[in-house]
């Protein structure tokens, strides 16, 4: 809700009357009251996802889930089990020439189960987890939200699977609000659950209806468009849905600590994966990380991540397709598919409600310009094992090329408190974020040259010193000159709206606050400002 500046004002007059009265009860708030997205997982058995599913479910508190599918990709395919061979043109059996396929399956275990070994593990952490947050689903819930989705053939759209009735029946529901859908491998179960939909009512009175409902209702979170699938059918038969593919966030793939800033490399560091992460109780065990001695499937040549002690030469030999350098034992691996949903969590920066608004997971471009970043550099042919490296390098764009907010620090320490919670029964003895409110609305109206003051309230559960600061997330608003904010280490700061600004442009203002606990945390909120 928007409203004008002089009902704005009014409401801060009786909001600062009650800083105080606030300021106490804040001190009792652990847990955030903000809306909590309604979001589908679909994800295949790679290494990364597996990763980014543990990072997920320690941020259940903040999300209201509906599923958690397995889905296939070009990287990870089951088979129907019946000897039906499979063969994809610029797939990476053919990129790296290994000859294998047409094959019955790729690279997909015979009991894969990475999303219930996730729940199994959150479930020895529940206990633990929910002295921390009251809002952590039951695992039993959790349990009952897995489905296997397309999984047997990657961009097989051909029939119906327990994920694409459980996406198609989220889709048709009546329950208010937005419904996101991440795809962390191919979009082929999201694909066929549209399909199905277009299938029912395509010919009939309501398709029209239908349509409409389901372009303001759905938002996908691909992860890139791993089987094709959105370019063959989705975007042509749905061009109204809402497609977002987040850009210049913190680098959480493959290449992350080779392209990592000084202030970032020491969260992928084999010492700071050791102390917060890898050694963190159930959650942990499972995580992957170098040198690590396991592996996605036995024998799998694309998986020489686990090895340790030996060369790239070495494991070359052994036939393994080594297609970026070995890393230190023990450090950061991949958790490639975090951006797709980062920017749903309850950190106060609001991501979930517009692409272009930007938070922890990147931000949408304003001009979209989708492409198939798996496939594109292999159309030529190219067998070469460093074509996917090449590949998977121009998602993860080198940091030190970014204006947009450095949040990578924030975003690791969290994990690393939340794993903490996961090993923790007592609440004392672990550190919980800040709770940040605007006292008064966070949607306002205001013209060229007025004055507006802002007034924040900032507590923290654990009796933390909080450092605060206001700051333009410039990359947000569509007004693209500085706003200057006297008092900005204050709780009552001013701007003047610029004169250069003009109607309908928009300001993002953010109060970000940082408690000195260990390891630090840090919450946000975000006043939009419409010039009128």
């Amino acid at each position: 809700m928007k409203i004008n500046f002089k009902t704005y004002k009014k409401v801060q007059n009786l909001a600062v009357s009650f800083l105080m009265m606030s300021s106490a009860f804040g001190q009792a708030q652990t847990v955030s009251n903000q809306e909590r997205p309604r979001i589908i997982i679909t994800a295949d058995p790679e290494l990364d996802d597996s990763n980014s599913m543990i990072r997920f479910l320690l941020y259940s508190s903040d999300l209201d889930i509906d599923g958690l599918v397995y889905a296939s990709s070009a990287f990870h395919w089951k088979g129907d089990g019946k000897g039906t061979k499979w063969f994809v043109p610029s797939r990476e059996y053919s990129r790296f020439g290994t000859g294998i396929c047409p094959c019955e399956s790729w690279r997909w275990g015979e009991d894969e189960k990475f999303i219930h070994d996730a729940v199994d593990a959150y479930a020895k952490s529940y206990s633990n987890l929910k002295v921390h947050n009251p809002n952590y689903p039951s695992p039993e819930v959790l349990k009952s939200k897995i489905k296997y989705g397309n999984i047997e053939f990657d961009g097989d759209i051909s029939k119906d699977s327990e994920g694409s009735n459980l996406i198609k029946a989220a889709i048709l529901d009546n329950k208010p609000g937005k419904l996101y859908v991440t795809a962390w491998g191919g979009l082929s179960t999201i694909a066929r659950a549209l399909k199905s939909i277009q299938e029912e009512f395509e010919n009939t009175t309501d398709w029209e209806k239908i349509q409409t409902k389901v372009a303001r209702k759905l938002v996908i979170l691909p992860s890139g468009d791993q089987d094709d699938t959105y370019a063959s059918y989705i975007k042509p038969n749905w061009p109204k849905l809402d497609y977002r593919e987040f850009v210049d966030g913190p680098n959480y793939g493959y290449t992350a600590p080779l392209k990592a800033s000084p202030e970032n490399a020491k969260y992928f560091s084999a010492d700071w994966m050791k102390k917060n992460i890898s050694h963190k109780g159930a959650f942990g065990e499972l995580y992957r990380v170098w040198g690590d001695g396991k592996q996605m499937v036995k024998n799998d040549i694309v998986d020489f991540f686990g090895f340790s002690g030996v060369t790239a030469e070495e494991l070359k030999k052994q036939g393994y397709k080594v297609w970026m350098p070995l890393q230190p034992k023990g450090s950061f691996l991949s958790e490639g598919d975090n951006f797709t949903f980062m920017n749903m969590l309850g950190n106060g920066l609001r991501a979930y409600e517009s692409g272009s608004y930007g938070g922890w997971g990147g931000i949408e471009p304003a001009s979209k310009a989708s492409s198939n970043m798996f496939f594109d550099n292999a159309a030529d042919g190219n067998n070469s094992a460093e074509a996917m490296a090449n590949s998977m390098a121009s998602k993860e764009k080198s940091e030190k090329e970014l204006a947009f907010p450095n949040f990578l620090p924030q975003a690791m320490n969290d994990f690393a408190a939340r794993l903490t919670w996961s090993t923790t029964s007592t609440f004392s003895k672990a550190n919980h974020e800040p709770v940040v409110k605007i006292l008064g609305p966070t949607n306002i109206r205001s013209s060229a040259g007025e004055k507006v003051p802002l007034y924040g309230s900032v507590t923290d559960p654990d009796g933390n010193k909080v450092t605060i600061k206001w700051w333009q997330f410039k990359q947000a608003g569509t007004y693209n000159g500085d706003v200057e904010i006297s008092k900005s280490d204050s709780l009552n700061p001013e701007i003047i709206v610029p004169k250069t600004a003009k109607s309908g442009q928009t300001i993002h203002l953010i109060l970000e606050a940082t408690d000195n606990g260990t390891p630090a945390l840090t919450r946000y909120q975000r006043v939009i400002i419409t010039v009128r």
